[in-house]
Parts: C-alpha cells; structure tokens; sequence
C-alpha cells in the first residue's frame, strides 16, 4: 500500500508542475540515453572533404574556434537518423556579424515533411515517440560551441529532468514553436558551421577568422530532490518479482558560469543562469 502511495504522490507531484510551472521553465521531452564521453573535439571527421574545404575558403573563416562531439548512446534508429538530417541541414550556415542564429528557423520544424522520424522520447514516467526525436543533440552541441567561442547566448533552455551525455548546465533543448536555441554572432567576422552525424556520434564546429579567448566551464550544485519511484504492475513477471524498467536519476538544481581568459592575461566571469532540472522517477515493474 505504502508502494502505490508514493507512486500516486509523484504523478500528483508532476502534474501539478505541468500545469502550473511558467512554460519558459519546462523543457521538452528527455532521451533515455546511458553516460557517454561527449567532450571538446579537435579531429572531426569532414578534415578532408572538398565541400567543407571550398566553403571555408570561400567564407573566409580558416580558424576552428570550437567543435564538439555529442555521444548519445542506446539510440533508436529513428534519432540517429535525425541527427544525421539536421546536421545536414545546418552543415555550411554562414552567420554574418550582428545576426542571430536560430536553430529552429534554420533547420525546423523538426516533422516528416522535412524528413524527421520518429524517435523514442521521455514524458512523465513514460516513453514515448516522437517525430523529430534526436534534435536536441544538434542543440546541446550548438549551445556549447556558442558558450565555448565566447558568443553571446540569447535564448537557451534546459531540460525538464537530467540527461545523462553531457555535463548538467550545458545541455540545450528545443521544442518548434516555443522554445529555441539562439546565439548572436558578436564578432567582426563571419562564422560557419558545420556538422556531421556518425552513427552515436554528433560532430559540430564553428570556424572564423581567429581564435577565441580561453573559455572554463565551472557548474555548482546548489541543491538536489532524491528521485521517486514509480511502481507498475506486470502480470507477466513471476509473482513476488520486480524489475528495473528505468534507473532514474535525481533532480538538480546547478548554477554555471565560464571563467573567460583573454589573451592580455585579464579574466572575466560571465553568469549563465541557473538549470532546474526535476527528478527523473526510477520506474520498478512488479507483480504482486
């Protein structure tokens, strides 16, 4: 009984946040995915290809000021083919001085008439399938470069609960239509990027005229809320059984900011805001 009053207690608790949460601080679905080695990147795998080499000289941007490589494993088919599609897309945009990105104008909306599949997504406590699965990678790899380079971040939102491929406060989720990532190009050169899926693999990187100042990550956990579990009945188990259907993983307040080294020696802190990310429930099957 003491089970399934916790269970009703959490669906209470999420509903509640659903409805009630301003629709700025609710991010969109959340893969399930297991930890990767997502990390800063300077061998990407396009180092050879002549469109790349002809867009380059032709934009003139010859410095690699920053890539990333996104590692999202246990992916369905689905995603990894939208990552493939929206790296594509995004592939060989040049953004001018003083304009702003927009991932979802450049690459959206994320549905089959632009080739998006369906992908496997997480709500609530349930999985689920969604058209364009996937492309908040391409997102997460955009918001990283942009920080790394020293842009200057105009829109950014977190995810609703933890993701496990990227360090919490550097992850970045769309949803067309309401939430977006954007980054102005506040240098006095034109940027290009360009990008490529590879299997579980998201390779990004923006090239310009120079190299950026030195740029640290520093995150700091100001809280965290334990994660509930979920208990779902399965006939099927033997009786008295129970199974792990989802790890689950605990909530997280974390507050981020970049240490930012120029190249005279002087430093500067620049404030990212605050990530909230809310439980994501360990979901037991059980017959009992």
């Amino acid at each position: 009984m003491k089970r399934w009053f916790y269970t009703i207690a959490w669906v209470l608790l999420l509903i509640f946040l659903l409805v009630f949460m301003p629709v700025d601080s609710v991010g969109s679905s959340v893969r399930i995915d297991r930890p990767g080695v997502s990390s800063p990147v300077k061998k990407l795998p396009w180092a050879s290809n002549e469109e790349f080499l002809r867009t380059q000289r032709e934009q003139d941007t010859p410095v690699l000021m920053a890539a990333y490589c996104v590692v999202f494993q246990s992916s369905s088919a689905g995603e990894r083919a939208n990552v493939r599609r929206a790296a594509d897309s995004i592939a060989g945009t040049v953004i001018g001085p003083e304009e702003t990105f927009s991932q979802n104008e450049i690459i959206g909306p994320y549905d089959e008439n632009n080739g998006y599949k369906i992908g496997q997504s997480y709500v609530g406590s349930k999985i689920t399938t969604t058209v364009g699965g996937g492309v908040c990678k391409i997102a997460t790899a955009l918001y990283n470069v942009a920080v790394v380079s020293n842009l200057e971040i105009v829109e950014r939102y977190n995810h609703f609960m933890p993701v496990s491929y990227v360090p919490l406060g550097q992850d970045a989720t769309v949803v067309y239509g309401s939430k977006d990532l954007k980054f102005k190009n506040n240098l006095d050169f034109p940027l290009l990027v360009w990008a490529e899926g590879r299997g579980e693999r998201l390779y990004l990187a923006l090239y310009g005229k120079r190299l950026p100042p030195g740029v640290r990550w520093r995150h700091k956990v100001l809280y965290k809320i334990p994660a509930p579990v979920v208990y779902e009945p399965n006939p099927n188990l033997p009786q008295g059984e129970e199974r792990v259907l989802i790890a689950g993983m605990e909530g997280v307040a974390v507050e981020t900011r970049v240490i930012i080294t120029h190249f005279d020696g002087e430093t500067q802190t620049k404030d990212l805001g605050t990530s909230q990310y809310w439980p994501m429930p360990q979901v037991i099957e059980i017959n009992e």
